[in-house]
């Protein structure tokens, strides 16, 4: 292999071992403004997208032990890499590929698990880790609240109790002392 190869191929493996996950599209018929503006939403998703020779791309996924690919790649393809969760990146795919006709998702792979094109759009349908992380934070606090109101339903109660006493003393009127 020639050395531009060699460096190219080290290059992509080390963007594949340095994502979680990675998804296989194809761009073909996808004007330059469009892959720049994909490639920005992707940006301000925390990932990235590349167009990759598919002979290059081959020998660094199986470096990177993701398995043969041989009958995968074929056609003008880019892979889609990133730091955070792939829902993130899956999203902004999705809602890019309904907006272009053209881009096509493949495949994908997320911690050495491959994904087909109907897992990763179910991926894009998930809520972002933030979401998630919210709603498990109030599963967790809603018992923690409810004790509480229990606690102070009784000192509450008590409270009306004693003020509509108060109340209903201070509209009687109080016989005169002789």
């Amino acid at each position: 292999m020639r050395p531009e190869k060699q460096s190219i191929t080290k290059e992509y493996l080390a963007r594949l071992n340095a994502s979680p996950f990675f998804i296989v599209v194809n761009y073909k018929g996808l004007k330059v403004a469009h892959l720049t503006e994909l490639r920005k939403r992707l940006n301000k998703a925390g990932a990235e997208i590349h167009v990759v020779k598919n002979s290059v791309f081959r020998i660094a996924a199986k470096e990177a032990g993701v398995g043969d690919l041989n009958g995968a790649l074929t056609g003008q393809l880019a892979v889609i890499t990133g730091q955070r969760d792939i829902s993130t990146a899956a999203k902004v795919v999705k809602t890019f590929g309904a907006e272009f006709d053209r881009l096509k998702v493949h495949f994908g792979y997320l911690n050495n698990e491959r994904l087909e094109q109907p897992d990763i759009m179910t991926l894009a349908d998930l809520p972002s880790m933030e979401v998630l992380r919210g709603k498990l934070l109030g599963l967790f606090n809603a018992p923690a609240e409810k004790l509480v109101r229990l606690m102070n339903t009784p000192a509450s109660q008590m409270a009306r109790v004693l003020q509509a006493r108060a109340e209903k003393s201070a509209e009687t009127p109080q016989p005169a002392a002789t």
